[in-house]
């Protein structure tokens, strides 16, 4: 491919103006490489629309001069799905400058929002009308409506109220051609034919290009309980989610699995941070549970149910928080782990997923096999055991050089993790995406009739290939 034409970016200036068109390397920069620093790429020019007519403008005309477009939210996908590749070819598409809510009901519990609205955005939203948006992840301060959508985001809470996919109820896209898919309506029930929402959801942006979304809120919780609790294994924890359910039902809402080499890394590398239990335990959970207005405190509920388990032998301790600064510690013990890795040093991040009646066995079996095959190597697992979501996360020899033997031996250990994933019946990517860094695993790993059929849906709407080309699906050759 070439570059896009000059004509063209003198069109597209004229048509966004100097706020919406960047075209100088200072300023590109940035938005360049992915999250991880893994990729980098290239482009003439980051185009910012501010409304779904200047997107439809854009995409009208680059399909019109065979230009490829990367959309792009807050930069934050862990696969390189938003970095535009190296060759120059393509323009990036932010949806940042697309930051308002257009509306929110609390009669028909949706709020609907432009693709660029901040995840946290939406959260305090919600909150200031008495409801809100249950799902939640580290980036929350950064991530994107519309990157949420398109990657099918998962988070904390997915446990009880399911991965983005549960949650959206309508979404307005512009398509490969610059038609626009207007299907904001919030319909709980629509049987009209193929679910063209559904296509977009987790598409990565391959498809279209999602300007808005109408999304479901949830009642706000009368209170929330955050506890922690040290155990033998992840069989153990797996037995105590089930009797906590069994116990005080859908009230548990987020169920972390935490291994001890994972906290002891936070506790060494992250300031204030402190051990929420006397003594060491070879696996933690941590624990949040909600209660609806006017229903037993949660906090007591979670601790009468805690102290069950703990005369059951389903945990050798457990704290719950006492107040609101107490739970956001023990929150910050599980979302500082991937900080904490980066510290320690480079390491293979494998987002995956397994049944989650297979999750705890898996853990054990699967490290046990990768540091077996390749001595030295440092496994830690750790994720959402309620929905059978693991980071399993591969560390360099501490006697290597980590750069050179992720470089030689990484590509080994990342094919051989997800040889293990497929055969446990498994998924290679639980919740970040395909993107560019898995697209040859997934490529490798999947199944013929899922790769023809999603190869024919990707060639009818976008037979040009102009909508984030390279990520997702490979060309096969």
């Amino acid at each position: 491919m070439t570059t896009p034409p000059t004509n063209l970016l003198d069109e597209l200036q004229s048509l966004l103006g100097p706020r919406g068109f960047t075209a100088a390397a200072s300023d590109l920069a940035p938005w360049l490489t992915d999250w991880r620093g893994r990729y980098r790429g290239k482009t003439a020019a980051l185009l910012s629309p501010a409304t779904t007519d200047e997107v439809q403008a854009v995409v009208t005309r680059c399909a019109a001069a065979g230009v490829p477009l990367v959309p792009q939210g807050g930069n934050t996908s862990m696969v390189g799905g938003a970095t535009p590749p190296s060759d120059g070819a393509a323009l990036l598409l932010s949806l940042r400058r697309m930051n308002a809510i257009r509306s929110i009901s609390v009669t028909d519990n949706v709020l609907t929002a432009d693709a660029g609205v901040i995840l946290a955005q939406v959260h305090d939203a919600a909150a200031a009308a008495g409801r809100r948006f249950p799902l939640s992840l580290a980036s929350k301060g950064s991530a994107t409506v519309g990157g949420l959508v398109s990657t099918n985001a998962g988070g904390t809470q997915v446990l009880r109220f399911g991965p983005m996919r549960s949650l959206v109820l309508g979404i307005e896209a512009v398509m490969p051609d610059g038609s626009v898919y207007e299907g904001l309506s919030a319909l709980r029930k629509d049987n009209r034919g193929y679910d063209l929402r559904e296509l977009l959801i987790g598409a990565e942006g391959t498809l279209g290009i999602v300007t808005a979304a109408s999304l479901r809120l949830a009642a706000a919780p009368g209170s929330r309980a955050v506890a922690w609790a040290g155990l033998p294994d992840p069989q153990t924890a797996l037995r105590l989610l089930r009797d906590l359910e069994r116990q005080i039902g859908e009230a548990v809402e987020s169920f972390e699995l935490v291994p001890a080499n994972a906290l002891g890394l936070v506790l060494r590398h992250i300031d204030g941070s402190r051990a929420p239990l006397s003594e060491a335990h070879a696996w933690n959970v941590l624990i949040e549970a909600v209660a609806p207005q006017g229903a037993t405190d949660a906090g007591e509920a979670l601790g009468n149910a805690l102290g069950l388990a703990l005369e059951q032998g389903l945990a050798a301790d457990a704290v719950v928080a006492t107040s609101e600064r107490q739970a956001e510690a023990l929150w910050r013990l599980r979302e500082s782990v991937s900080e904490a890795e980066r510290i320690e040093g480079q390491a293979l991040k494998h987002d995956i997923s397994v049944p989650v009646s297979a999750m705890p066995e898996f853990i054990e079996t699967a490290r046990a096999a990768v540091e077996r095959r390749y001595p030295g190597a440092r496994v830690i697992a750790f994720g959402h055991l309620g929905d059978g979501n693991v980071h399993f996360n591969v560390q360099a020899p501490v006697e290597s050089e980590a750069a050179t033997w992720l470089f030689e031996t990484g590509p080994s250990v990342s094919a051989f993790v997800y040889d293990l994933v497929t055969a446990a019946g498994g998924s290679i990517s639980a919740e970040h995406g395909i993107g560019q860094m898995k697209a040859a695993e997934y490529w490798r790993t999947a199944s013929p009739t899922r790769l023809r059929v999603q190869r024919a849906i990707k060639g009818a709407l976008d037979p040009r290939n102009l909508m984030n080309p390279g990520k997702l699906l490979p060309d096969p050759d």
